[in-house]
C-alpha cells in the first residue's frame, strides 16, 4: 500500500467494504465486530457518521463516531492489518476529532476492550482513561475484560 492515504465520507451503499474490513481487522475471539444489521440501523442515527480509508483504490480502514449536544464518540474504528502502521488509524482518528469539533463537541470519548493493542494509538492521540467496567466483555471462551473509557479534549 504504496498510494497515498485518502479519507472520504462513507454511506450505507459502502457497508459491504466495512464488514469486509471488519472481519479482517476484529478477533473473532473477543466478539467485538458489530453486524451488518447493526451498521445499517446506526447509519440513519442523527449526528452520526463514517469515514473510510483508503490507500489509492484500496479500502484500509474505516470509523463510526457520533456527537450529541457537545461531546462525541467513536463508536467503531478498524484499519486492515495490510493498512497498519501507516498512519491509517492516526488518519482515522484525526479526522474523527476534526469533524466533532466542528459539530460543536468539545470533548472526544471512546471505550476499549483492556489488552486492545489500539491503545498505543490512543494515547498518542491525547487520549487518557477515564474509567473502567470491571468484567464488561465476555470473549468466545467465557473469558472476561475490562472496558477502558477514554477521553480527549476537542478544545484546542
Amino acid at each position: 500500500m504504496s498510494e497515498a492515504l485518502r479519507i472520504l465520507p462513507g454511506t450505507v451503499a459502502d457497508l459491504n467494504e466495512v464488514m469486509v474490513t471488519m472481519a479482517e481487522a476484529f478477533d473473532p475471539r473477543f466478539g467485538e465486530a458489530w453486524t451488518a444489521a447493526q451498521c445499517r440501523g446506526m447509519l440513519g442515527t442523527p449526528g452520526l457518521w463514517l469515514i473510510l480509508a483508503r490507500h489509492g483504490d484500496e479500502p484500509a480502514g474505516f470509523a463510526l463516531a457520533r456527537v450529541v449536544v457537545d461531546e462525541a464518540e467513536l463508536l467503531l474504528i478498524a484499519v486492515r492489518p495490510s493498512a497498519r502502521r501507516l498512519g491509517t488509524g492516526s488518519a482515522l482518528v484525526g479526522e474523527i476529532a476534526r469533524i466533532a469539533a466542528a459539530n460543536g463537541a468539545r470533548r472526544l470519548m471512546l471505550e476499549m476492550r483492556d489488552g486492545n493493542p489500539a491503545a498505543r494509538l490512543y494515547s498518542a492521540a491525547g487520549f487518557a482513561e477515564i474509567g473502567r467496567r470491571p468484567g464488561y466483555y465476555t470473549g468466545r471462551e467465557k473469558e472476561r475484560f475490562d472496558a477502558i473509557t477514554l477521553g480527549r479534549s476537542l478544545d484546542n
